[in-house]
């Protein structure tokens, strides 16, 4: 049976967004928990490299994410590995209910910071070889494409990103984007462009991947013409990438929170949404950048908002 634990203030995530939750929670001395599913730092701890945190220049993502749960621990968070299962609100008390598979947390307020995880692009094998040639972190797998081929799909920030990065391993980078340019910032595009070990098919999507333990072939097709074309290389030598966006972390929320298109929560610049006591920080929420920096300023903007909702004096 569930154990009942009574707190001011559950944060869901340990990302950015909940660690510096966490350090202004401490500070405001209020009864914190913060829950992560997985692994502390969540999708940061798999960058290599992050030179535009202000400060802490040329590091990545483990180094960064390790000082931030020391300085959240050191002014005494708490921090549990469990998986939340269930969010819910008492209308006559107000308080919510954060069930886990070993705690029934009963908080005042609620900061729902779980980030988002990868979105995958749809086509057939996807599934199947996922892990076995087809990835969605660059950071993790390029290594294993030393010398191999590598079809990149997406054509915004992250997936140009990634194919630079790729660069590093494989003999050659190939983003394959379905509109005829791409979305991300112009200084990325110029990068794509000028490196001589990437290409770029416009107007393309893949419709298949095909192997036996590992890849060997791999169908696309030309949105313009709906021709489609397969072709057949050594099995394991190319892999596919997959950076079409993200999937955000708002579907244990149901009816409390106001959601997107996209599934994104919305939320006011106080980081509220529609159901008094519970904030949304990070990645989850809708907003026009997410990075690491504004991930942080999130959760402290959450933090303090709930001190103030529940009656804590907040410095200005």
């Amino acid at each position: 049976m569930a154990e009942n634990v009574n707190l001011d203030l559950v944060i869901v995530g340990g990302g950015p967004a909940g660690l510096s939750a966490a350090i202004y929670a401490q500070r405001a001395l209020l009864d914190t928990v913060t829950l992560e599913q997985e692994a502390v730092g969540g999708q940061v701890i798999l960058t290599s490299e992050i030179d535009n945190y202000p400060g802490v220049p040329h590091t990545d993502g483990f180094t960064l994410v390790d000082a931030m749960q020391r300085q959240a621990e050191d002014l005494g968070a708490k921090i549990v590995m469990e998986n939340v299962e269930h969010i819910a609100r008492d209308e006559e008390t107000g308080l919510f209910e954060v069930r886990t598979p070993s705690h029934t947390y009963i908080a005042k307020a609620v900061i729902v910071a779980g980030g988002a995880t990868p979105r995958k692009a749809g086509f057939e094998g996807e599934d199947r070889f996922g892990g076995h040639g087809v990835s969605y972190c660059a950071t993790c797998d390029g290594m294993f494409y030393r010398g191999k081929q590598v079809f990149v799909i997406g054509g915004g920030n992250s997936a140009c990103e990634e194919a630079l990065f790729l660069t590093r391993f494989a003999s050659h980078v190939t983003l394959i984007v379905r509109k005829d340019h791409l979305r991300a910032q112009a200084v990325v595009g110029k990068q794509i462009e000028e490196n001589d070990k990437v290409s770029v098919r416009y107007l393309t999507i893949i419709v298949k991947v095909d192997g036996n333990q590992l890849l060997k072939s791999i169908t696309f097709r030309n949105n313009e013409t709906g021709e489609e074309t397969t072709e057949t290389f050594d099995e394991g030598s190319f892999g596919v990438f997959v950076f079409v966006g993200r999937v955000p972390a708002s579907q244990l929320l149901g009816d409390l929170v106001e959601i997107d298109p996209a599934g994104y929560v919305i939320t006011d610049d106080d980081m509220a949404t529609r159901t008094p006591g519970l904030f949304a920080a990070g990645d989850v929420r809708r907003k026009p950048l997410r990075q690491i920096i504004t991930a942080a300023s999130d959760g402290a903007i959450a933090a303090t908002s709930v001190s103030a909702y529940l009656g804590h004096p907040v410095a200005g």
